[in-house]
């Protein structure tokens, strides 16, 4: 797999951290837990989405794109890093936010992402939930063009072929560090969302020879449906990196049980994990990619179904910035 024949910008602080987590480990009773550090990126405060825009905003300044159009709900981290690495690289920016969480409080919808969204000049247009954004992105590149323009789009979460390229590096990252610390894992745990990482993630293991099980706590879709999407986006992957075929359908594992009532909607276990991660370990994670996956490990452990022995790496995706709008609805 050859990365080096993208065109990338350099976004992101690399490579991450890969720390073990004692306190916790130690608190839960089970396996030994470790953390690669996709917080630590640097981009606005961080988060796995800075390792995609390497390639999708390398892509856009090889294509002379002077605008950037993306999509994202209103807490997306997504857009957060997305208008950040705009402005680094002196580029418009244009967002389409959507609402996606019900009877949102004052706090959600001015706070965390959103804010820092405002903060770097970012120009945001909101809209209901359901609307087809392709229809609308469609609109925005021709009110671009028409001004002497040069649109850009880049999907939700950067997830497609090109942004999942930043997943297929951080695989080739991780196995090499696994190396250099002697480490060998039993699972790695992530949340699963737009599929990008997920997905990347698999052709870079795979592609590399390694058979490190990926286990994705499902954010927003019914397990049968993100599996579809990470595998699909997958194939896609691995066919764009000359890689084809070294992902399988079996390779591609999704346990979308703790989602609660829906994308962004706080839940108890939610709660009780960003807690126990913040007062074990010091460390902050997201109320709706990150804290729901750590919540689903905790009740892996908690059920046996990781046990003491074994050795789980959790990728922390980043998205602390997201904890300002939960404030309301995050008991501490």
């Amino acid at each position: 797999m050859q990365l080096s024949k993208f065109p990338r910008a350099t976004l992101a602080h690399l490579p991450t951290p890969l720390e073990y987590m004692p306190r916790l480990s130690e608190h839960l009773g089970g396996p030994d837990i470790y953390v690669k550090r996709d917080d630590c990126t640097g981009l606005a405060s961080g988060g796995n989405k800075t390792r995609k825009l390497e390639f999708s905003m390398g892509e856009a300044l090889a294509l002379g794109a002077d605008t950037i159009i993306t999509v994202g709900a209103i807490q997306s981290n997504h857009v957060r890093q997305t208008a950040a690495a705009a402005c680094k690289l002196g580029l418009a920016c244009e967002v389409m936010l959507e609402h996606r969480v019900q009877q949102p409080s004052d706090t959600y919808s001015n706070s965390g992402n959103v804010f820092l969204d405002r903060i770097y000049g970012a120009n945001l247009h909101e809209y209901p939930a359901g609307t087809d954004f392709d229809a609308v992105m469609a609109e925005i590149a021709d009110e671009v063009s028409s001004k002497g323009g040069t649109p850009y789009y880049i999907p939700g979460g950067a997830s497609n072929a090109v942004g999942a390229l930043g997943y297929v590096q951080c695989g080739v990252e991780l196995l090499s560090q696994c190396e250099q610390q002697n480490l060998a894992f039993d699972h790695i745990v992530t949340a699963t969302g737009s599929a990008g990482t997920h997905a990347g993630l698999a052709v870079g293991l795979r592609g590399s020879g390694s058979d490190l099980p990926i286990l994705g706590f499902g954010v927003n879709a019914p397990q049968d449906v993100q599996e579809e999407r990470v595998f699909k986006l997958a194939v896609e992957t691995a066919d764009l990196v000359s890689a084809p075929g070294c992902v399988t359908r079996d390779d591609i594992v999704a346990d979308c049980n703790y989602i609660g009532s829906g994308y962004g909607e706080p839940t108890e276990s939610m709660n009780e994990a960003i807690l126990m991660l913040a007062r074990q370990e010091g460390l902050l994670f997201d109320p709706v990619y990150s804290g729901k996956a750590l919540a689903g490990m905790i009740d892996y452990i908690r059920k046996d179904r990781f046990s003491k022995g074994q050795k789980i790496v959790f990728l922390h995706t980043g998205g602390s910035a997201g904890l300002f709008a939960y404030s309301d609805s995050l008991r501490t």
